[in-house]
């Protein structure tokens, strides 16, 4: 870590959490070309220097930021993939449940991952994305084989279109969740969070071949 970075984080907590705060909002808002560093600090009430002292510059910020908020989306999958006793697909409908509560807890953050996500000259797109992606993917991987070894999933699964599918799944529900507009039309009415995190459960685990009854 560079050493502004870490001057950083040897700041008070509260300090340290407002910078954040602000800054999560400003790239929020405006995406990261927009951004106005200028912005965050006269919100905070401190000198432009002191953010270039901590970051360096915009893109330093944001890295430290986007690291912030990777570590965050990670904490309550790694909560779930650390019970091993439970149910493949209990597993899954917590990543619904997680994922909805991720988006509730830091509506902010998601919106940035929605402007990086739809914007193609968003700056280091494709690294920031393939971050998000690759932890995506690590946690399903493991999810997955851990139910094939249990006998919960099919011993000849392909695990690697199995990743494909459901991260494609879980992530487009999130957009659904976040921007309910997206499903005007398509979307069942009248579900809670909890009812729709159930239904596609219950639909990936019985399929499109086979009946629920």
């Amino acid at each position: 870590m560079a050493q502004t970075q870490k001057t950083f984080d040897n700041l008070p907590d509260e300090k340290r959490q407002r910078v954040l705060t602000e800054a999560t909002r400003e790239f929020a808002e405006h995406g990261y070309d927009q951004a106005s560093v200028n912005r965050i600090v006269n919100r905070l009430g401190i000198a432009k220097g002191s953010l270039f002292k901590y970051f360096g510059n915009k893109q330093g910020l944001f890295e430290y930021l986007f690291g912030h908020a990777i570590a965050k989306f990670k904490k309550p999958l790694k909560e779930i993939r650390d019970t091993p006793d439970d149910d493949f697909f209990n597993r899954i409908e917590k990543s619904f449940l997680a994922s909805g509560a991720f988006v509730d807890r830091h509506p902010h953050i998601f919106r940035i991952y929605l402007k990086m996500l739809f914007n193609e000259s968003f700056p280091l797109r494709e690294k920031f994305l393939g971050e998000i992606r690759k932890a995506h993917a690590k946690f399903l991987k493991q999810l997955i084989e851990d139910g094939i070894h249990k006998k919960q999933l099919p011993a000849d699964l392909n695990v690697e279109l199995a990743v494909f599918n459901l991260h494609s799944i879980l992530d487009r529900f999130l957009q659904g969740y976040a921007v309910p507009s997206l499903d005007y039309g398509i979307e069942p009415a009248g579900q809670s969070m909890k009812d729709k995190a159930r239904a596609m459960t219950d639909f990936l685990r019985h399929g499109l071949g086979h009946s629920s009854c």
